[in-house]
């Protein structure tokens, strides 16, 4: 089948695009971007000249910042195309809702995917929690954003999320190994006197749950979730990748190249069962955050 990628930026260049050249599903048959391009492949910069021209592209894969996607998503769902949102899937709950909305009345698929979810080890940590009591969960998601997103104004930006750019990728595997849900109760959101968005947050959950994000962390890179439960310790670390069962490691693998080509084969399985995928848990654990944070002024940031 064939898909056109819009928004041929880093995340595009590093995921998308490897995955699709991999796939035994789809063929990467266009792009749309206002600058970026990929190789051999037909580029357009208007989105709109891209589904009229080409009726042949069943599928539209939008890499955009999450404040433009509504409008791309909705024309291609209006012009009969299936969608796959880069996470998150949108700048609210509720033109997400909307989309899904429309995708069904338009009979086609929408996928709002979490990378996380397909990391090595994610489907190992749910099945061992499954029978298990958790009594206390904590996350620690510390990263540098110059190195992950350099000069990206965009994620200080209203609607650009700050720090819960990677920090819904923790709690996009936080909902999906907890055997019972839990919700944000309290947090702190560190603002730098600068941006609009936050660069740190550390957020208490229900059930004995609690987060410590930051953007701030150079060197070494921690994507750590540990989980205690009535029957030993448990932890992710490298982001989903390694599993590690009472101090003892016990599988995984050191990358996460797998997680973009297990979106697009659950894509391509979605498409042919005529079924769409909008789970919005990690997102709503962002908004309610947001909405009960405590706002903290720090110093100020510059790429």
């Amino acid at each position: 089948m064939k898909v056109a990628l819009v928004g041929i930026g880093k995340i595009a260049r590093d995921q998308h695009v490897p995955a699709l050249a991999a796939s035994g599903d789809w063929e990467l048959a266009a792009t749309v971007s206002r600058a970026g391009t990929v190789e051999g492949v037909e580029a357009y910069t208007d989105f709109a000249a891209m589904l009229a021209a080409r009726p042949d592209i069943p599928m539209v894969s939008l890499c955009l910042p999450p404040m433009p996607r509504f409008a791309y998503a909705e024309a291609a769902l209006k012009a009969g195309r299936h969608v796959m949102l880069e996470k998150p899937p949108g700048a609210t709950l509720a033109e997400v809702h909307a989309l899904e909305a429309l995708a069904a009345a338009q009979g086609l698929t929408l996928y709002a995917t979490w990378h996380s979810r397909m990391a090595e080890a994610v489907a190992a940590a749910k099945a061992w929690l499954s029978d298990r009591v958790v009594r206390r969960a904590h996350i620690t998601w510390r990263e540098d954003v110059r190195k992950w997103h350099p000069g990206q104004d965009w994620v200080f930006e209203p609607g650009g999320m700050g720090v819960f750019d990677p920090g819904i990728n923790a709690l996009s595997i936080l909902t999906e190994i907890l055997p019972a849900p839990v919700h944000v109760t309290a947090a702190t959101l560190e603002f730098p006197e600068n941006r609009d968005t936050p660069i740190a947050a550390q957020i208490t959950f229900s059930g004995g749950v609690s987060a410590d994000f930051d953007w701030r962390q150079e060197g070494p890179q921690t994507w750590d979730i540990e989980v205690e439960t009535d029957k030993g310790p448990m932890a992710l670390r490298m982001g989903g990748n390694r599993l590690e069962i009472g101090g003892v490691e016990a599988g995984g693998v050191n990358s996460i190249m797998g997680e973009y080509p297990a979106l697009y084969a659950q894509m391509a399985a979605l498409v042919r069962a005529g079924r769409s995928d909008v789970d919005l848990s990690p997102m709503v654990h962002v908004a309610d955050a947001l909405t009960l944070g405590k706002r903290v002024v720090t110093a100020p940031f510059h790429f």
